[in-house]
This record gives C-alpha cells, structure tokens and sequence, in this order.
C-alpha cells in the first residue's frame, strides 16, 4: 500500500486539526437560543426563535408534532469583495438555498419533532466573517443554539419532555496535493482536488455527506483516510459543543 502523502499547512495544523474553536452563547438576546461559533478566522451567528405553529403542508397531511427550518445568508462584509444580499437581487442564490436546506436536515436530525409539539423552531445563521466552512461552522453552532432553545423552553414549562436525540456537528474534509486534511480554511478550500462535508451525530453516525471531485477523482483509500479524519474532527467538535453548553 502506498503512503498517504503529507504537506505543510498554511497554519501549521496536523491533517486532522481542526482551527482553533469558540462558543459565545446568548449572543442574540432576543432569540430563544444563541451562539457565536469562531471557528479560526470563520464567524457565524446562530439564533433560533419558535413560531407556535406548524407550516400549512403539515395541517394539510395531517403531520404530527412540530418542524425545523433554517435560514443561511452571508453578510456583505463578511468577504474580501462586497457580496450583494439577496434581498437586493430579489431571490434567494442558489448556493445559499442549498446550505440552508442542509441546515436544516442536519439540525432536525437532533431532535424528536413529535416531541417539540405543534411548534416551529427558526435556526437562522448569519456569517459575519467567511474562510472556509462557513456551512458545517452553521451546523455545528446551530446544534448549540437548538440545545439552548430546547433548554429555555423546557425551563419556561413550553416542553413536558427533552426532545433531544443526539448533538450534531459538521466538518469539512478534503484532499489537497494528494494529502487528505480535515477542517479546510479558505486558501485550501479553493486549491482542493477534492471537496467534501461530513455531518456527523454523538453516536457516529452519519447524517449527510456531500463530496465531489474538483476537476479530480479520488480513490476508495483517499475516501477512507478522509471518513476517518472527519470523525477524529468530529468527536473534537461534540467535545467543545457539550463544553459550551455546560458552561
């Protein structure tokens, strides 16, 4: 078997190192749940607010329980050029819905609808500042901002039971000169030959992977070696999401 060829990061990070990474809760006090996740140079704001209702299609066929939807959009500022808000183009990018649709898949995954009740939970994530990972910094927030929410609720007697299942977090993997790494920053992002995200729960499982040969493919090892430093990477996110929210 060939060796797994190895480079010299931008910021010195072994393969399977994710950036260094912080939770300041209660960010948006007017949400039920809050955070700001900083995820080396990456910030994101993740807020849920509950609707007490359920979207029209689930009256309609008659869906018990209660929904989650995200929202995803990056501030002008938060690239090196001026991104337009797509309130201003007058529709939604379609890289935007995409993220959002992920969003909120991964986050729904965390939870018992039937037990969240005839209710809505909004995750909205706005990134402040973009470099790389901006999806999987959104999902991994999210999940803490959703934990908070579910706590509030439960506190104000909204939930007779903890609809909680299993903490959910994302990372991105990739391949870059041959060299699988783990948690790409911007500058190895657009220089990868392979792009791919993990979302991930507490019990190792999978919940989405999105992966695709950049002008490349990739082999069943590079795969394997990419799997296997996304959820070394993993367990460090759940770890630092169960610390934040301990705190």
């Amino acid at each position: 078997m060939s060796e797994t060829p190895s480079i010299v990061r931008q910021d010195g990070r072994a393969a399977g190192q994710i950036r260094p990474l912080k939770f300041t809760n209660h960010f948006a006090p007017h949400a039920t749940g809050s955070t700001l996740i900083e995820w080396g140079k990456t910030r994101v704001i993740c807020a849920v607010t509950v609707d007490e209702g359920v979207p029209r299609w689930m009256k309609e066929q008659g869906v018990t329980g209660g929904w989650i939807t995200a929202e995803y959009s990056m501030l002008p500022y938060s690239t090196h050029q001026r991104k337009p808000r797509d309130i201003s183009k007058g529709k939604i990018d379609g890289r935007s819905q995409e993220i959002q649709r992920l969003i909120g898949r991964a986050i729904r995954a965390a939870i018992d609808l039937e037990k969240l009740g005839a209710r809505t939970l909004w995750v909205d994530c706005d990134v402040l500042q973009a470099d790389g990972g901006t999806r999987t910094a959104a999902i991994t927030g999210g999940y803490v901002a959703l934990a908070l929410a579910v706590r509030r609720l439960r506190a104000e007697g909204k939930l007779a039971q903890d609809p909680l299942l299993s903490p959910v977090a994302a990372v991105s993997v990739g391949i870059l000169n041959g060299a699988p790494l783990s948690d790409l920053c911007y500058v190895e992002d657009v220089a990868a030959q392979v792009d791919m995200n993990l979302v991930m729960n507490g019990a190792g499982e999978f919940i989405e992977v999105q992966g695709t040969g950049e002008e490349s493919t990739f082999s069943e090892q590079q795969l394997a070696s990419m799997l296997a430093l996304g959820r070394t990477s993993i367990r460090q996110l759940l770890d630092a999401q169960q610390a934040a929210l301990a705190s």
